[in-house]
C-alpha cells in the first residue's frame, strides 16, 4: 500500500496526449498513504535530495524545510536544456511543498499554494488533509526517477516521473509510531503533470493524475 492517497485529477485530452508521448520508464510526482516506499535503485542520472536550496531565494520562491528523518530524492535533474531543467526544479518543489505541508500539519504553508495552482492545488490540499485528519506524518526516504519533460510552446509543460516509497513509511504524529509494512507492487507510483509558467517565471503544477502500481515504475 501506497505511503500516500493517489493524487488526482483529470487531465486534458491534449494533455494526456503530450504525457503518452514522454510515458514513464522515464518520468514524474506524488505519494500514497496507503504504500510503503523506495527500493534504491541507482539510474545513473544526477541525483539530489530534498529540499532544493538552489531555487529556494529565486523568484520570490519561499525557503521549504523538511524534518531530519524525511528526504526526497529527485534524480535525471539535467537534460541538457535549460527550459527543461527549469521545468524538473521547480516540479520537484511542487512535490517537496506537498511534504512540506504534511510536515507542517497545514494547508496554509506559503510554497503549497506557489508551486501548485488549479486543480493540483485543489488535489494536494484534499492529500495534506488526509494526512492531517489521520494525525499522520511520514518519515524515511522516497526517490523519484525517470523523469521527463514535454515541453508546448513558451509557458506550458508536462511531465512524467516514477516514484519509489518503499523506504518511506507512515508515522503517527503524535506516537511516533512507524508503520514499516513491507513493499509492495504499490509502492511504486507513475505520475502524469501539467505545468505552467507564470508572471514571475515559476513553473507552477497545475494538474497531477497518478497510477499507483504501474508496471512502467516497477523495479
Amino acid at each position: 500500500m501506497n505511503r500516500r492517497p493517489t493524487l488526482l485529477a483529470a487531465l486534458t485530452l491534449t494533455a494526456a496526449a503530450a504525457l503518452t508521448l514522454s510515458a514513464c520508464g522515464s518520468d514524474d510526482s506524488s505519494k500514497n498513504k496507503d504504500n510503503d516506499k523506495i527500493a534504491g535503485a541507482d539510474t545513473g542520472g544526477e541525483a539530489s535530495a530534498s529540499p532544493s536550496p538552489s531555487k529556494s531565494d529565486s523568484a520570490g520562491r519561499p525557503k521549504i524545510t523538511f524534518p531530519s528523518d524525511a528526504t526526497n530524492v529527485f534524480e535525471d535533474e539535467k537534460t541538457g536544456d535549460a527550459a527543461k531543467d527549469a521545468v524538473l526544479a521547480d516540479s520537484a518543489l511542487s512535490v517537496n511543498s506537498v511534504d512540506e505541508a504534511i510536515f507542517e500539519g497545514s494547508t496554509d504553508t506559503k510554497a503549497l499554494g506557489f508551486y501548485n495552482t488549479g486543480k493540483a492545488l485543489e488535489s494536494s490540499i484534499g492529500f495534506v488533509r488526509r494526512y492531517i485528519d489521520g494525525g499522520d506524518t511520514w518519515e524515511g526516504t522516497t526517490r523519484y526517477f525517470d523523469r521527463k519533460v514535454t515541453l508546448s510552446g513558451e509557458n506550458k509543460a508536462y511531465v512524467t516521473y516514477c516514484s519509489d516509497e518503499s523506504k518511506s513509511y507512515i508515522k503517527n504524529r503524535k506516537t511516533g509510531k512507524v508503520d514499516r509494512s513491507p513493499a509492495t507492487k504499490d509502492s511504486y507510483v507513475l505520475y502524469h503533470t501539467s505545468l505552467a509558467k507564470n508572471g514571475a517565471g515559476v513553473w507552477q503544477t497545475t494538474n497531477i493524475v497518478s497510477d499507483g502500481g504501474a508496471e512502467e515504475c516497477q523495479p
